[in-house]
C-alpha cells in the first residue's frame, strides 16, 4: 500500500465489521492493527490488484451501531479525497447496514464521475479461535470478497456498486437478504430502476463545479445530521387504528421522514381516520413514502388497497428497496432546506425515465 495519492489507485477506507472482528466476543480491530495484517497479505498475494493507498478513518465499529452522523462522516471522507483527485474507493463495512450506507452514497455523489464499491464479509478474515496472533480464517469469506471488490474498483466506469460473494450489483438495488449465509446480499443488474446520474468522466470546469458546490454546503448537512430522523411503519394484519397510534406518535415532531411499508405492491388497510392522520402528517411537513415488504418489485397504485393513501399526499417509492428508500429520505432532510423542496426532489427522482443502471 502507498500514501501518495494518485488518480489511478484505490483509496481503501476500513470501518470495522466482522471482516475487520477478532477476540471473544467479536469487535472491530483497530486501523493500526488491522490495516498492518491487510498490507502484509496483498503483499504475499499472487493476484493481479490494483495499487492500493488507504485513507485514514477514525470511526471504526458494528455497523449496526451506524446512524446519520456517522453516514455523514464517511461522505465527507470520501468528499475531501475526491475533492484532492482520487476517483476510485472500496469501502469495507459491517453487513447490517451495508446496503443502507451504499445507497446513501449513491445518492450523494450523484451527478459525479466518482467510483466507490462496498464490501464486507459474513465471517471475519482472522481466526478468532487462535487468540495467540494473527492467523488468516480459511473459512471465510472475508479475502474472497475483499479481492474482487479491489478488482471491480480499479476496473468499472463511475457509480456506487456493492460487491459480495461473488456478484455486485447498483448500491441502489441491494438487500440483505440472509442473516447468516455467505450469499447474504442480492441485487439487480436490469430491473427497470431509475437510472444512476453518475457521470464517465466529467470535464475539469464541471467536476470543479460539483465539488464547489458539495464543499459549500457540507457545514450545513453535517449540522442537520443532529435531528435528522427517519421513520418505519410495518404493516401487520391488525386494523388501521395500530398504524394510527403509530403515526400519531409522529406528527407532532419537527419535519421528518416516514416509511410506511405495506403489503405487496404497497397495500395498506384503510380508515378514514388513517387517511386523515396522513393528510395530518403532510400538513406538518413530514414525508411519508409508500413502500413494499417484498424485497424487489416495488409499490403501484394498481389496487384500490393501495391507491388510496395517494390521495392522501403519500409519495410513491416506485421501485425502490427499503434501503434505497431510507437512504434518499436521508439525503433530503440533509440536503434540502424545507418539506416543499424535499417532495418537489422525491418526486422529480421517481418520475425519472426507469432503466437499468448506465452512465449519462
Amino acid at each position: 500500500m502507498t500514501q501518495i495519492p494518485s488518480s489511478n489507485q484505490v483509496a481503501l477506507i476500513y470501518a470495522g465489521g466482522t471482516f475487520g472482528s477478532f477476540g471473544k466476543p467479536l469487535a472491530p480491530l483497530g486501523t493500526q492493527d488491522f490495516l498492518p495484517i491487510l498490507e502484509e497479505l496483498l503483499t504475499k498475494s499472487n493476484d493481479n490488484l490494483p495499487k492500493l493507498m488507504w485513507l485514514d478513518n477514525t470511526l471504526i465499529k458494528d455497523s449496526s451501531q451506524f446512524d446519520a452522523h456517522d453516514f455523514v462522516h464517511f461522505y465527507q471522507l470520501i468528499l475531501t479525497a475526491y475533492a484532492s483527485g482520487m476517483k476510485r474507493f472500496l469501502l469495507i463495512s459491517g453487513t447490517d447496514t451495508l446496503s443502507y450506507l451504499g445507497a446513501f452514497l449513491a445518492e450523494a455523489f450523484a451527478g459525479s464521475d466518482i467510483t466507490i464499491v462496498v464490501t464486507g464479509s459474513m465471517r471475519p478474515l482472522l481466526d478468532a479461535s487462535k487468540l495467540q496472533g494473527y492467523h488468516v480464517n480459511e473459512d471465510s469469506d472475508a479475502w474472497s470478497n475483499f479481492t474482487a471488490a479491489l478488482k471491480l474498483a480499479g476496473g468499472i466506469e463511475a457509480g456506487v456498486q456493492i460487491s459480495f460473494g461473488g456478484e455486485s450489483w447498483s448500491a441502489q438495488t441491494v438487500q440483505k437478504i440472509h442473516s447468516h449465509d455467505f450469499m447474504a446480499f442480492t441485487g439487480h443488474t436490469r430491473a427497470a430502476y431509475p437510472a444512476s446520474s453518475f457521470v464517465k468522466a466529467l470535464p475539469k470546469a464541471r467536476y470543479q463545479h460539483w465539488i464547489d458546490d458539495q464543499l459549500a454546503v457540507l457545514p450545513t448537512i453535517q449540522a442537520r445530521a443532529t435531528n435528522a430522523a427517519v421513520f418505519a411503519l410495518y404493516c401487520l394484519p391488525n386494523d388501521a387504528d395500530t398504524l394510527v397510534v403509530q403515526l400519531m406518535a409522529l406528527v407532532n415532531r419537527p419535519p421528518c421522514a416516514i416509511i410506511l411499508l405495506g403489503f405487496g405492491a404497497g397495500n395498506v388497510p384503510f380508515s378514514e381516520a388513517l387517511a386523515e392522520t396522513l393528510s395530518q402528517a403532510f400538513n406538518n411537513g413530514h414525508l411519508v413514502v409508500a413502500g413494499s415488504q417484498c424485497p424487489f418489485g416495488g409499490v403501484s397504485d394498481s389496487y384500490a388497497a393501495g391507491s388510496w393513501q395517494y390521495d392522501h399526499h403519500v409519495l410513491s417509492g416506485g421501485r425502490l428497496t427499503i434501503a434505497a428508500i431510507y437512504a434518499r429520505l436521508l439525503w433530503l432532510l440533509l440536503r434540502f432546506d424545507t418539506p416543499s423542496r424535499r417532495r418537489q426532489r422525491w418526486q422529480w427522482s421517481i418520475n425519472q425515465k426507469s432503466a437499468a443502471p448506465k452512465n449519462r
